[in-house]
């Protein structure tokens, strides 16, 4: 039985959050001397001298009608590496609480344990980075405050298995929180739709990947209310900037530049996908639900990276994750670069 109460750290259930001026007043004040801003304006072209606000209403009420979900039911944090950081504090008490992960995954997860002093747990994924049986078991059975499930899969690209993941929902006892970073890549239904039959449930999204918005640093959350009410408790008060907020409204109002990035991102995908089969240095190329592609290399994947660096083109290195000798991944970029990418590849396998 999921119990939010007893999974919050105890001196948080107990703490008064900061509470600012802006939280506790709604609409157009006709003079604002509460927060010791500079009321003269902004050095600067554009004006910035105001504080944000820090609930992010408007923002929220364009997603919610994006996501199908109430306001209430969401979190926006700087990155979703915030959200991460939050959700750890949030429930693990340093130096005594886990948090369980399933490599190959995001490695943000792990820093922010580390960060906090908590302890990890790891279930490596099978040798094609999925939930068996006997994985979900494990899960199930752990006493880990968090699990993270990435889903697609970073670096793997690939979906988890719903069935595997709605038994998790259904037995552990902590949150589980399924990152859904590369969602907007797969037709599959996300997780959100499901909120309201998984109290424990938490489901994370980005700004960063489908959006382009990368360089703001916005990622969101989504949960039952109880929970998004806590993460705004020990948020900080004003965590997302004004300029953000503006460019996160006018990319929501944007929605057929979104859908035609997209689309040309998906193709991309694909004709990487063919592409990179036929060069006789790749040994395998994993199915991808995100925007890039996993692919094994031979004889040595960090020769092919060392050389690639060399031509001026950067990837990831994955060779030393749990399940991903000689592999790299590798993002789905431009038509132009992603001929490059394939033609740097084609010459490496020449001069070998």
């Amino acid at each position: 039985m999921f119990d939010l109460e007893s999974l919050v750290r105890p001196n948080i259930r107990g703490m008064k959050p900061y509470s600012s001026a802006r939280d506790e007043f709604q609409g157009e004040a006709r003079v604002m001397l509460d927060a010791n801003e500079n009321s003269l304006g902004s050095a600067g072209p554009e004006q910035f001298n105001r504080y944000p606000d820090p609930q992010q209403r408007a923002v929220k009420q364009e997603l919610a009608k994006l996501k199908q979900v109430d306001p209430a039911q969401i979190f926006l944090g700087n990155g979703s590496d915030e959200a991460i950081d939050l959700l750890v504090r949030l429930t693990c008490i340093p130096g005594q609480d886990s948090v369980l992960l399933l490599p190959p995954t995001y490695g943000m997860y792990e820093v922010a344990a580390n960060l906090n002093d908590v302890r990890i747990e790891r279930i490596q994924l099978t040798t094609d980075f999925q939930l068996s049986p006997e994985i979900v078991a494990g899960v199930v059975a752990s006493e880990a405050k968090l699990v993270f499930l990435c889903s697609p899969n970073n670096p793997t690209g690939n979906l988890l298995h719903a069935a595997a993941i709605e038994e998790i929902l259904g037995g552990f006892r902590g949150l589980v929180v399924v990152d859904e970073a590369y969602a907007d890549f797969t037709d599959a239904p996300s997780w959100t739709t499901r909120l309201a039959e998984f109290p424990n449930l938490v489901v994370m999204q980005t700004f960063s990947k489908a959006w382009g918005l990368a360089g703001l640093r916005l990622g969101m959350a989504f949960a039952s209310p109880e929970i998004i009410s806590y993460l705004n408790k020990i948020k900080p008060p004003y965590n997302i900037s004004e300029a953000t907020q503006q460019h996160a409204l006018a990319a929501l109002h944007d929605a057929p530049h979104f859908e035609q990035m997209r689309q040309q991102l998906l193709a991309g995908r694909t004709w990487l996908a063919e592409q990179l089969p036929t060069l006789p240095i790749v040994a395998e190329v994993f199915p991808s639900d995100a925007n890039f592609l996993l692919a094994r290399f031979r004889p040595d994947a960090t020769a092919v990276y060392d050389y690639l660096l060399e031509q001026g083109v950067v990837v990831r290195n994955r060779t030393t994750q749990p399940g991903c000798a000689g592999t790299l991944r590798l993002t789905v970029g431009t038509p132009a670069e992603n001929e490059l990418l394939v033609q740097a590849l084609r010459e490496f396998n020449l001069a070998g």
